[in-house]
């Protein structure tokens, strides 16, 4: 045991603990978006999907300097969920044209099964940061949920997508990817409506799974998909 000194007061510790808190006390700080230098590179990451009954949870990471924020803000950039289709599709190249790198990462249908929501969210946005052509100085995520296991600076900001202009990109970048795919398997799956629903449990939606049962590409562990397919005559 020894006495130890520090910005947390004098108190005795064992040499473990005191060791543990010198090297706490010699980290530099984490960057905050609200103190960057204007050259730094900043990563918005969001999901899309995390609701739906349907297909896998998607997630787009945004690529900007922390100078091109305002320029996407110039644009009428904002959260995905405020925008129409046909404004987040013309959004989508002004994005690509200000960012120096935009990817995409997905967690299945099984891996949301296998692992819940929440993880497989965190997971796609994961992927979505690791395909970045360059690490990022910060990564800011939408929610109140960190990344695990992410090896750079991150930081949560709650409604990020309405407020950090990366966020909002990646938002709408997610949206577009994801409601093209499933505009897709709705022609493989015609009977769920999702076309119109993007696979969200709608009431003709979750009628169809009453009748028809779930899909392959449902999610079991929502309780809406857990019902039985009907039984046929043969």
């Amino acid at each position: 045991m020894r006495d130890r000194t520090s910005r947390f007061g004098t108190e005795s510790l064992p040499d473990s603990a005191a060791y543990q808190l010198s090297c706490l006390e010699s980290l530099p700080p984490v960057p905050s978006h609200q103190n960057l230098e204007d050259s730094a590179l900043v990563a918005g990451v969001d999901e899309v999907g995390r609701g739906c009954l349907f297909g896998p949870v998607v997630a787009a990471a945004v690529l900007i300097r922390h100078a091109s924020s305002n320029s996407l803000f110039e644009l009428g950039i904002t959260d995905s969920k405020r925008l129409s289709a046909a404004q987040r599709q013309a959004f989508v190249a002004p994005i690509h044209h200000t960012a120096l790198d935009c990817q995409i990462g997905i967690a299945s249908v099984s891996e949301i099964d296998r692992l819940n929501i929440l993880q497989a969210s965190l997971l796609a946005m994961k992927r979505a940061v690791l395909k970045l052509a360059c690490p990022a100085d910060l990564c800011l995520v939408d929610g109140n949920q960190r990344i695990p296991k992410l090896d750079m600076p991150q930081q949560t900001i709650i409604k990020g997508d309405q407020t950090i202009a990366a966020i909002a990109a990646a938002s709408i970048l997610a949206k577009v990817w994801r409601d093209d795919l499933i505009v897709r398997l709705a022609a493989r799956y015609p009977k769920y409506d999702l076309a119109s629903n993007k696979g969200y449990g709608t009431p003709p939606h979750r009628r169809a799974l009453a009748k028809y049962g779930p899909s392959v590409l449902h999610r079991r562990s929502f309780r809406p998909c857990n019902v039985a397919a009907p039984q046929t005559d043969v």
